[in-house]
């Protein structure tokens, strides 16, 4: 079969498409990827879902207009990354697409419902490319009691997993998430968790000050020094004392988190912001570590992937702070980091069609294995 695969994450800095042949489903699983693409996100959607992630400033009819641009936008990512291969996408067989967070609420509080949403209509994209689109994929597993998240674990074992030696897979995205796969586990045996903010405080900073989208290659930082009282600071926020499985996002480490620590530290020049918060990101992993994988076994390789792995100065800190592991990126496992969470969703939309679970309850907290997504047919 012939997939698309689309995430548009919590660092806002586009949609990621990945085209990919597909054959079997489960353990037979065989992916080889024709084509990759990050298609940027226009500064009017990204103010807009900035806008209706705060509780402040959002309205059901900004959300509302919002769902289907972001349908169009993800639509366009598909014939996009299609052209690239000089593909047909009359060809696919389905589109799997992740969808924008808007809000999420991992576990009931404050009278609040623990819930999820994901928006980017998918019926935009099953109308336009005249194809069978999977998406929605959280909410399964919060009916069956998790917290909708990660998702990616499932797919990592299918792809990653190993008879030889024990891996942790880390995603560095907008948030930073973690899968362990022990030496020759069974998916029972698999956990994962978010291990806090991955780009998403960097980037907030990279713009407030600089009014740039992120921070390429770690050059800001490396023009900044770690401000230790901060960091300090930081390191006491709670979630780092909460036990595992555990997900966060944009309501926890996102903007108004930022701009409350800038107006606590008017004195901190904007360089040193950047220091500090890249060397949360790695400290905060090896902080995740230390508390809830390596007491319970040896960790033999890590593999990093998302946006963070092109920062220098990050990929720096998380070798310093954790050289009993080998660390390295994607590639030098033979995958792409850019590319690795939109083939995983990819492969998530292949399990829903063969009508598989593919949730991982050890990460996610779910009472059970679900099928997960929503299917919208072929119009």
């Amino acid at each position: 079969m012939y997939g698309v695969g689309l995430m548009s994450g919590t660092s806002l800095d586009g949609v990621d498409a990945a085209l990919v042949e597909i054959r079997g489903c489960g353990t037979e699983t065989k992916v080889r990827l024709l084509a990759f693409l990050t298609l940027e996100m226009p500064e009017e959607i990204k103010n807009e879902i900035r806008r209706e992630c705060k509780v402040e400033t959002s309205s059901s009819q900004g959300i509302c207009s919002l769902n289907f641009k972001l349908g169009k936008l993800l639509s366009k990512a598909v014939g996009a990354v299609c052209k690239k291969a000089g593909f047909s996408p009359a060809n696919l067989d389905f589109v799997a697409s992740h969808g924008q967070t808007i809000y999420h609420i991992p576990r009931e509080k404050d009278g609040l419902c623990a819930s999820t949403l994901q928006i980017g209509e998918p019926s935009v994209i099953a109308y336009e490319h005249k194809v069978k689109v999977v998406s929605n994929f959280r909410v399964m597993d919060m009916a069956a009691g998790g917290e909708g998240a990660p998702l990616v674990p499932y797919t990592e074992f299918l792809l990653y997993r190993s008879d030889k030696e024990s891996i942790a897979l880390q995603n560095i995205g907008g948030i930073g998430n973690v899968t362990v796969l022990q030496k020759g586990c069974a998916i029972d045996q698999v956990y994962a968790f978010d291990t806090g903010p991955g780009n998403m405080m960097i980037d907030e900073a990279c713009w407030m000050f600089f009014q740039k989208k992120y921070d390429q290659g770690g050059g800001l930082a490396a023009q900044g020094t770690v401000n230790e009282t901060l960091l300090g600071q930081l390191m006491t926020h709670p979630y780092f004392q909460e036990g595992i499985p555990k997900t966060t996002g944009r309501e926890m480490f996102g903007e108004e988190y930022v701009r409350k620590i800038v107006e606590v530290y008017p004195h901190i020049k904007p360089y040193d912001f950047i220091a500090t918060f890249t060397m949360f990101t790695a400290k905060s992993i090896e902080d995740s570590y230390r508390k809830h994988i390596f007491p319970k076994h040896k960790i033999h390789k890590v593999w990093v992937g998302g946006g963070g792995v092109h920062n220098k100065v990050l990929m720096g800190h998380l070798k310093s702070l954790l050289p009993e592991v080998e660390i390295g990126s994607q590639e030098e496992a033979g995958y792409s980091s850019d590319a690795k969470e939109a083939i995983a969703f990819a492969v998530l939309g292949n399990e829903t069609l063969h009508r598989r679970p593919s949730n991982v309850p050890n990460g996610t907290g779910a009472k059970d294995y679900v099928i997960l997504g929503n299917i919208t047919p072929c119009p």
